[in-house]
């Protein structure tokens, strides 16, 4: 339990605990879980999006007026909800996290009053510090977006400008703010420079992502903590709109993964090492279509195919794949590459439905969400027991 964390927070609501053992697999236990006052129409719930080597996992809930707020799950199960101060209490406000360190450290983003949205870091004591990228713009869902931060306390994100144009960021554990473009980046609206969420930046300040050009094609991009860009595109992305190569997940060592949509606008799994070296992979039982709402990552329903969405410091992969009715079912692929599937109790079965893990630790413990077949989603974690 990180030490911010006391006696007096709510305990978590264990809906149901299930035991599953695949093959060259250990036991696995996977407890589900809400946060009180999450919604529970479609749309609402718990999304966890983050999870520490210590099993803490950070996160937000919408709840029943679909607005946002932090929570963070001690490792033990209590959870504590938090609002940034300044955040906005109507429909499609409020506040939300994607990075959470050891030290208790919580960076996020809030939505105003006007949708405007500042990005923040809350220290251990529950200390705010709030902060805005210069060149933000002012307007609706304008301004500082956090995607994650290291165990040092360096943040990363992206700003959206008053033409809706993105743009990288890097805040210092000192508070100092550099902003950066991926060269090709487009300039229009909805284009521009995208550091993932999550695990965005390592210990070593490397920040990965990806960029959606003038054609709103995308492209993978690495950049060192000297400020030096790279990027790529894995062999077989598509290059039409919303078609490429994506970093969704960043190691410790500089392995990325994420997802590359090709041509027919179906997904496939890569991971590219430190040296660039790439490897590509599906997931048996994944879909080749596109679902109902058309190629959008993350919007179930979404992509048919194999969407990675983490890779820990030991090389293993978790994310979800999309079946051919439009159903999302979780995967690890150790670095072996065995792949493991898996769906939480629960889950729906109907397109947009199903298990979607978001990141894994590395112990292995993977934390996520599922959508019932209301259209709520709830959060799970997912941990290996050593065999007796």
């Amino acid at each position: 339990m990180t030490r911010f964390m006391k006696d007096s927070l709510f305990l978590a609501l264990l809906i149901a605990l299930s035991l599953s053992v695949s093959a060259g697999e250990k036991k696995t236990t996977i407890i589900k879980f809400d946060v009180p006052g999450a919604g529970t129409s479609p749309g609402q719930g718990t999304f966890p999006t983050n999870i520490t080597a210590e099993g803490a996992i950070i996160g937000y809930d919408i709840d029943a007026n679909n607005v946002f707020h932090v929570f963070v799950r001690a490792r033990g199960g209590a959870i504590e909800t938090i609002d940034a101060p300044g955040a906005g209490k109507s429909a499609g406000q409020g506040t939300l996290a994607y990075g959470l360190n050891s030290e208790g450290e919580i960076a996020g983003y809030y939505f105003d009053v006007n949708t405007v949205t500042h990005g923040f870091l809350r220290a251990h004591d529950g200390t705010f510090v709030t902060f805005d990228v210069a060149g933000g713009g002012t307007g609706i869902y304008q301004g500082t977006f956090t995607a994650g931060m290291n165990g040092d306390g360096a943040i990363a994100g992206d700003v959206a400008d008053q033409s809706y144009v993105f743009h990288g960021f890097v805040r210092a554990p000192g508070g100092a703010i550099t902003s950066f473009d991926v060269p090709g980046a487009g300039k229009g609206s909805g284009q521009g420079t995208f550091p993932t969420a999550g695990n965005c930046i390592n210990s070593d300040g490397t920040i990965a992502g990806w960029y959606v050009d003038a054609s709103y094609v995308n492209h993978g991009f690495l950049r060192d903590s000297d400020g030096a860009l790279s990027t790529f595109d894995v062999s077989g992305a598509g290059s039409g709109s919303g078609q490429g190569s994506l970093g969704f997940g960043l190691s410790s060592q500089g392995a990325i993964t994420g997802p590359y949509i090709d041509a027919s606008n179906v997904a496939h799994g890569f991971l590219r090492a430190r040296d660039g070296t790439l490897t590509m992979f599906d997931v048996s039982g994944a879909g080749t279509g596109v679902g109902a709402s058309g190629c959008v990552l993350n919007i179930p329903p979404s992509c048919q195919g194999t969407v990675p969405e983490n890779v820990n410091s030991q090389g293993a992969i978790t994310g979800e794949y999309v079946d051919a009715s439009g159903v999302n079912h979780g995967f690890v692929r150790p670095r072996g590459g065995v792949i493991t599937t898996f769906d939480v109790s629960g889950a729906g079965t109907a397109s947009g439905q199903g298990t979607i893990p978001v990141q894994n630790n590395r112990a292995g413990t993977i934390t996520g969400y599922y959508i019932d077949a209301s259209g709520a989603s709830h959060g799970f974690v997912r941990t290996k027991q050593v065999e007796e």
